[in-house]
């Protein structure tokens, strides 16, 4: 209550202050009018700070509360995921705290989203004579302008999303210098590789919307022009390092076409044709003379360029630091000869499976081919284990893994009917909605994603399969998706119990399987689990 009454006494002195503004001054110059004005603008500026911020702690108390709520409600029995309310001993607490760190770390994803860039003017501390100087000195290769537009998205990286901005310096200090290296092989601006921030936040398996995939954001044909393979198995565009070299090819091209870094870079997100025809509608080849003739999204590309580039550089001005991701500082990469799964790896040389994955997303079923041409990326301290058994680790339950149907899984997820796409949940939007555009129904969107209501939340992500066609359930060990609340790969009938998995989490990977059904199944009293534990599966 004490916060409800903060947020009212906010709101009412927010209220207040444009009406006090409004009033008439009395024997006041123009020059103290001025002042008056600057000094009330702030007091604004930190009354809506103050504003978001208790609102902001209300969200978390609220997200928990949901969280929990719908642990409790998914049986109608109300004993969720096999818990009744006797059942909340210290280790389930451990299980509802996880799974709150888990949901935090996702709603700071969306940091910074919601702003219409277009028309916010966003205030800062900082005075524009520091940001200008410290742009100067900064002696990028690329003409650096400095406007109220550039002023926004710097102000937009460094202040209004520090948690997302952590993250990316921490990503940063693992992918960069990939970038670095292949960008100096063609002898590139290396500035250039801010592209990527704007592009996917560092996220090398991200999808948009429309199919563009990897941190580099390429679309299928565009891959394959600039030699990424897309196959059954492998999705290049996801490979950090061979997406980077195709990134860096297309803006040499671009820079070919236009002699123009700033025209290359809007390029590279709406395509050469569309800046051409901004060229000859403008007649200007000054990218602030052709803004306006640019597609809107294109629009704020160049500044949000800029802005990501002035982050990177002053973030310790701005109290920021990289958070720690887990990535290795030192990888090396294995060719590897015949067919091999992740899960080989980790049980053989022990490689968690997720490390895997962080490093190798262009496997998108856990599984690099054998034909000799593909290499692993491991942590570097894990090399000789590796080499020493690397006899075994391709034997290792290669029968139980490689299973026929696995292969016809995997083969059958490629067609392009049965694309899986990614879709965020938008304001308005609903199952029905969303399930028509897709071309598919509602049951099937609540089954693929283990729906148990028609609820969603803006933001929420769902996986759906176009026009219907989702990979049938395979009895090996691999998985279909890496998007799953445990991270872990699992579609078979035994799992091996994750550090943070849940049994919610844990039955949400299996259609039809629920947390009570798995306790039942594994003879378990409690809800109570532990990392290494082996779990059987029922088949539903």
């Amino acid at each position: 209550m004490k916060k409800f009454r903060y947020i009212i006494l906010a709101a009412f002195l927010l209220a207040c202050i444009p009406a006090a503004a409004q009033k008439p001054a009395q024997k006041m110059t123009r020059r103290q009018l001025i002042k008056e004005n600057i000094r009330m603008a702030k007091q604004l500026d930190s009354l809506r700070l103050l504003l978001e911020d208790y609102q902001e702690q209300l969200q978390a108390e609220d997200s928990l509360r949901t969280e929990i709520i719908d642990l409790y409600s998914e049986n109608e029995d109300k004993e969720a995921a096999g818990l009744s309310p006797e059942e909340y001993t210290p280790e389930v607490t451990d299980s509802l705290l996880n799974l709150w760190y888990v949901h935090r770390r996702s709603n700071a994803i969306h940091e910074g989203e919601g702003f219409n860039m277009d028309s916010v003017h966003f205030t800062s501390n900082v005075p524009d004579s520091v940001f200008i100087r410290r742009m100067e000195e900064m002696h990028s290769y690329i003409t650096l302008p400095y406007n109220e537009k550039i002023r926004n998205y710097i102000i937009l990286y460094t202040e209004k999303m520090p948690t997302k901005m952590q993250h990316m310096l921490g990503l940063s200090q693992y992918y960069m210098p990939i970038f670095e290296e292949t960008l100096s092989r063609y002898n590139m601006p290396q500035e250039l590789k801010y592209m990527a921030i704007i592009e996917s936040a560092l996220n090398p398996t991200a999808v948009s919307r429309v199919g563009a995939t990897g941190m580099w954001q390429f679309m299928y044909n565009t891959a394959r022009s600039y030699g990424l393979e897309i196959n059954s198995y492998v999705d290049e565009r996801m490979d950090p390092v061979k997406s980077a070299d195709a990134a860096a090819r297309y803006m040499k091209d671009a820079y070919k076409v236009f002699g123009d870094w700033n025209l290359a870079i809007s390029s590279y997100n709406c395509g050469l044709g569309n800046v051409s025809k901004a060229i000859r509608r403008s007649g200007s080849r000054n990218f602030w003379d052709l803004y306006e003739y640019l597609p809107r999204e294109t629009r704020g590309y160049v500044p949000a360029f800029v802005g990501a580039m002035y982050a990177f550089t002053y973030y310790k001005e701005h109290g920021l630091s990289p958070t720690p991701v887990g990535l290795p500082a030192h990888t090396d990469t294995i060719l590897v000869r015949k067919m091999l799964h992740f899960q080989q790896v980790s049980e053989v040389v022990g490689i968690p499976v997720e490390t895997l994955r962080e490093l190798n997303p262009q496997y998108v079923h856990d599984i690099v081919p054998g034909d000799g041409k593909y290499v692993l990326r491991i942590p570097y301290n894990y090399t000789a284990a590796f080499v020493d058994r690397e006899d075994s680790v391709y034997t290792h339950r290669a029968k139980e893994i490689f299973t026929p149907t696995l292969v016809q899984n995997v083969q059958e997820s490629a067609k392009p009917e049965n694309q899986r796409i990614v879709y965020k949940v938008k304001s308005g939007d609903y199952l029905g909605r969303i399930a028509a555009r897709h071309h598919v129904t509602v049951n099937q969107i609540k089954k693929w994603n283990h729906l148990r209501s028609n609820n969603l939340r803006v933001g929420q992500k769902l996986i759906i399969y176009r026009n219907g066609h989702a990979p049938a359930p395979a009895n090996g060990t691999t998985s279909q998706t890496k998007s799953t609340p445990a991270a872990t790969a699992a579609t078979g009938s035994t799992y091996t119990v994750k550090s943070g998995d849940t049994l919610y989490d844990i039955a949400k990977l299996y259609p039809g399987v629920s947390a009570k059904d798995i306790m039942e199944h594994n003879g378990l009293k409690t809800t109570a689990i532990r990392p290494g534990m082996k779990l059987k599966i029922p088949v539903r």
